[in-house]
């Protein structure tokens, strides 16, 4: 399964871009501040930025979990599938010869064994033209695969796959790849039943027909056994089909002659085939997959040009609204400087700051109260984030949506954080309820906090 830990490769990068998009079209445009910065921090040419952010607002947005889901969902599709496929050979081999009791007919069992593969390999081979390749059994397997994921962010999964790889016709190649497996397991289930079967039971064969007569048999089943007797398999002669058209031959000969005919028709006319149009499918996808890129001219994609590679560094973008707010969450940078920071978010003027008597070494980033302070600050510490960073807030105040928000998005920038909670001033009251608002959604954010001032932390990174 596809998860945070795991980077995407290259289809899979792909997808995701994809899935944003549409996901933007239908919705609208996505809160991506924080990601476009991370981008931009990180460089690459535009194709990379568009894959890094999509990577990003998938993860924070549960797009990444539903592709694991999603690809789960197709594994079990596939099993379903392969279950079908030999349940339905074995029932082809169990209708072609019966139960014992009477002769089998032998073009009548060799209609049962290949007539519906003949007619659905016409069907494939007349879609790949005319109308992509998909067919019946691909709808059916992209149908399965979503209801097995029972994931909401999911719905633009489908699409998008088959969006990335129209741009190379590669869906053709991958549901043929499908649709040609699917009959391959089920002639070989029914290849094997067949086998099973004439090796624990005696069948008598005979051809029967009222408008047809001997001659015309002999030469059909001759011209059909040719191919197969090529590779060893037997061919009746003429005196042969002649007699199994008066009645059942009782000799063994006769009954192993017909039996190494009916195994090398179905192996040679319906077995081979499928296997070789499934490597011709697989050699086209995995050459077609080299190829594989983005179509940056599309109009989401040259919107966000700008934002993701500008042409010079601007400090305060002015983002849409989006149409559904995502939950606020904490984290932490991975690759961090030995630095460490402490700031100020909302205080009251009448408050000092900054506190006196730093540590040696600890930096103030100073009172963030404006929308440029915290564009400017974020920036500098997406280049070059702290190990330890002290974010003092003022519990009179509410813990607002965007205040929250802010803290998560600081705590994501640092190594490890901490959140202090000023006393109030001297013959003023703090409300306890409000501070137990504070309280809880810190913890949701999973931040430790604390009333006195983490300065020894912030020196030596421990109490």
């Amino acid at each position: 399964m596809t998860d945070a830990s795991t980077p995407p490769n290259k289809l899979k990068r792909l997808w995701l871009t994809e899935t944003i998009r549409l996901r933007e079209e239908h919705t609208g445009p996505l809160e991506d501040s924080e990601a476009n910065r991370r981008v931009r921090a990180a460089g690459g040419d535009f194709t990379e930025r568009l894959h890094a952010r999509a990577l990003i607002l998938a993860e924070r947005d549960g797009q990444l979990r539903a592709l694991g889901h999603w690809i789960q969902g197709a594994r079990l599709a596939l099993l379903a599938m392969l279950l079908l496929a030999i349940v339905s050979g074995a029932g082809l081999a169990v209708a072609a010869l019966g139960d014992g009791s009477r002769p089998v007919n032998v073009f009548w069992a060799l209609g049962s064994l290949l007539g519906l593969n003949l007619i659905m390999l016409l069907s494939w081979l007349l879609g790949l033209l005319f109308a992509g390749g998909g067919g019946a059994l691909g709808r059916l397997w992209l149908w399965l695969s979503e209801k097995f994921a029972r994931d909401a962010q999911a719905a633009q999964l489908a699409p998008a796959l088959m969006i990335v790889l129209q741009r190379q016709r590669l869906s053709r190649w991958a549901l043929g790849m499908l649709t040609n497996g699917f009959w391959l397991v089920t002639l070989s289930s029914a290849l094997l039943t067949l086998l099973l079967m004439l090796a624990t039971r005696r069948f008598g064969f005979v051809w029967e027909s009222t408008i047809l007569g001997g001659q015309t048999f002999t030469a059909l089943t001759q011209a059909i056994g040719a191919l197969p007797a090529l590779f060893g398999f037997s061919l009746p002669d003429a005196e042969l089909i002649s007699a199994s058209g008066n009645s059942e031959l009782i000799s063994e000969s006769a009954r192993q002659i017909w039996a190494g005919w009916l195994v090398g028709v179905v192996l040679v006319y319906g077995i081979i085939p499928r296997l070789l149009l499934i490597l011709g499918c697989a050699w086209r996808w995995f050459s077609g997959c080299k190829n594989l890129g983005l179509d940056t001219g599309l109009p989401a994609y040259s919107l966000l040009r700008e934002r993701l590679q500008p042409s010079s560094e601007r400090i305060g973008i002015n983002d849409a609204a989006p149409e559904q707010l995502h939950q606020n969450h904490a984290g932490n940078a991975l690759n961090t400087s030995d630095e460490a920071i402490v700031l100020a978010i909302e205080l009251d003027s009448r408050r000092q700051w900054p506190p006196s008597r730093l540590p040696k070494g600890v930096v103030d980033a100073g009172m963030i109260d404006t929308r440029e302070q915290r564009h400017r600050l974020l920036e500098q510490l997406s280049r070059f984030p702290p190990a330890r960073l002290a974010i003092a807030c003022d519990p009179r105040r509410s813990p607002d949506r965007g205040s929250l928000a802010l803290i998560g998005e600081l705590s994501r920038s640092a190594g490890a954080t901490r959140i202090w909670l000023l006393q109030p001033p001297a013959g003023e009251a703090l409300d306890s309820d409000r501070l137990s608002d504070w309280h809880s959604a810190l913890d949701k954010l999973q931040l430790p906090h604390a009333d006195s001032a983490p300065l020894k932390w912030l020196e030596t990174g421990h109490d």
